[in-house]
């Protein structure tokens, strides 16, 4: 995949380290909400920050990534993950967002990986920033073939409005709900002050689910 020259070996290194033994939590699932693209941009790669030969977009440069798992830690392969979030603005790439008029071309806001047999996923996009009423997140959706196994919410660690957020409380399970908060932190010998955060998706399924 052409866009993988953006991500350096370091962090590569981070997003897809990991030794899985224990039964783990699964994620947890949210509702998709009103903003998943009504219109797909025509570049829907895993670089959010550039569209063809574009300027790259405002905001906090993150490598986002992780691996796809079942309970039990295996990879799963051939898995699409999607991610959407709104532009360091607080727009979304929807017609229905509230401040269109604001928001950043230059920036995809919608991102599509697909898998191989380490279940490794990885994006580069920016630290996700609030809006009214939400506090910073990122919308994500996995797929496989035809179906739709989850969709949950990335959040960032750290924030105090984190307990407040509406979205983010009604997950009841303690354990379940730190599982899709996690650090957004400072990629090592970066010279641009990029961040990195590693978000595992554990889904509730087994191999005769995924056929």
């Amino acid at each position: 995949m052409p866009m993988l020259k953006a991500f350096s070996e370091e962090s590569l290194r981070f997003l897809e380290s990991g030794a899985y033994s224990d039964e783990l939590v699964k994620t947890p699932s949210f509702t998709e909400g009103p903003f998943y693209p009504d219109k797909l941009p025509l570049d829907v790669d895993n670089d959010l920050l550039i569209i063809g030969d574009g300027k790259q977009a405002l905001g906090e440069v993150t490598h986002l990534g992780g691996k796809i798992l079942n309970e039990k830690g295996e990879p799963i392969s051939g898995a699409t993950i999607e991610i959407w979030q709104v532009d360091q603005n607080g727009a979304y790439l929807h017609s229905g967002t509230d401040n269109s008029e604001k928001r950043d071309t230059n920036f995809q806001g919608f991102g599509r990986f697909e898998t191989g047999s380490d279940g490794a996923y990885r994006f580069r996009t920016i630290k996700p920033v609030p809006y009214p009423g939400r506090v910073p997140h990122i919308h994500v959706k996995i797929k496989k073939g035809d179906k739709e196994l989850l969709t949950t919410q990335c959040f960032v660690k750290g924030i105090s409005q984190n307990e407040r957020d509406g979205v983010l409380r009604s997950v009841r399970d303690i354990v379940a709900r730190e599982s899709v908060i996690v650090p957004f932190e400072p990629l090592k010998d970066s010279m641009i002050g990029e961040l990195i955060a590693k978000f595992d998706i554990v889904l509730g399924v087994t191999p005769a689910h995924l056929h």
